[in-house]
């Protein structure tokens, strides 16, 4: 299992145009994550619930829910993995909610969702003036549409495991410092747990996934706004310049003025 930072803010895959399958091994990640099945068969296991997916229904995965999809007859879909920032009208139900059960059984079969969803897959594949802009108006549509079919739970509920309350608080504040220490007293979990969950679940150590989260925050700041380097590295709560530029190559596998340089 792996966690996953997502370069861009909406992708999106069609079977009509890819021939891929579903099929992924575990992971997790920031972005809300959604298949719309047209034909095939899926087993999706989020967290610890496994779901059968087939013709006519919709998956959602909200942020830091640890997923796969095992393929088992090929399907035909939509899939599409969102930022929920760029959706900000519904980022506060994404990031403190998660669905009561993430299969939307039959959800494609809504005529006001399929359309929005093969107008979303257009739009992305098509080359249309004002695209982006485009494209944030169907994703509202769509999600506000999709909410209405879901009964969240609050992220703090006993039913929510550990590691998605650790990984939630993580995210909120990764731009403050941050310390085993800090998340013991606050989320009242051992650290000693806390290390140990973060190992064995993302394969990573504590200070890695939040330099992760860091670098993932700094590539927005670089792509969007013209703050130096230097502001971007103390805005995303990085000690210093060299340790931002040190993480910063790790994960990206080159420096902040190069990425900036490919916007």
């Amino acid at each position: 299992m792996k966690y996953e930072n997502k370069r861009d803010d909406f992708y999106c895959r069609d079977s009509e145009f890819s021939q891929k399958t579903l099929g992924y091994t575990s992971h997790l990640h920031y972005h809300i994550e959604l298949a719309l099945v047209k034909s095939g068969r899926t087993q999706v296991t989020v967290d610890s619930a496994v779901y059968d997916l087939s013709e006519g229904d919709i998956m959602i995965i909200f942020p830091n829910q640890i997923h796969r999809f095992d393929t088992v007859e090929r399907e035909k879909y939509i899939l599409m993995i969102v930022n929920p920032d760029i959706i900000s009208e519904f980022t506060k139900q994404f990031i403190s909610s998660i669905p009561a059960s993430n299969l939307i059984r039959g959800g494609a079969l809504d005529p006001e969702l399929s359309y929005l969803a093969e107008k979303i897959s257009k739009s992305y594949y098509g080359d249309e003036q004002y695209k982006d802009a485009i494209l944030r108006g169907y994703l509202l549509s769509f999600f506000g549409k999709l909410l209405q079919n879901l009964e969240l739970r609050d992220i703090q509920s006993k039913e929510y495991n550990v590691l998605g309350a650790i990984l939630n608080y993580c995210i909120n504040n990764s731009d403050k410092p941050l310390s085993l220490d800090m998340l013991e007293k606050e989320l009242h979990i051992s650290k000693y747990y806390i290390s140990h969950i973060m190992s064995s679940k993302l394969h990573m150590g504590f200070n890695d996934y939040i330099n992760s989260l860091r670098v993932s925050n700094a590539c927005k700041y670089l792509k969007k706004t013209d703050k130096s380097i230097t502001e971007i590295s103390d805005i995303v709560g990085f000690n210093t310049l060299r340790t931002f530029n040190r993480a910063f190559f790790k994960q990206m596998k080159m420096t902040p003025s190069e990425y900036r340089a490919k916007k």
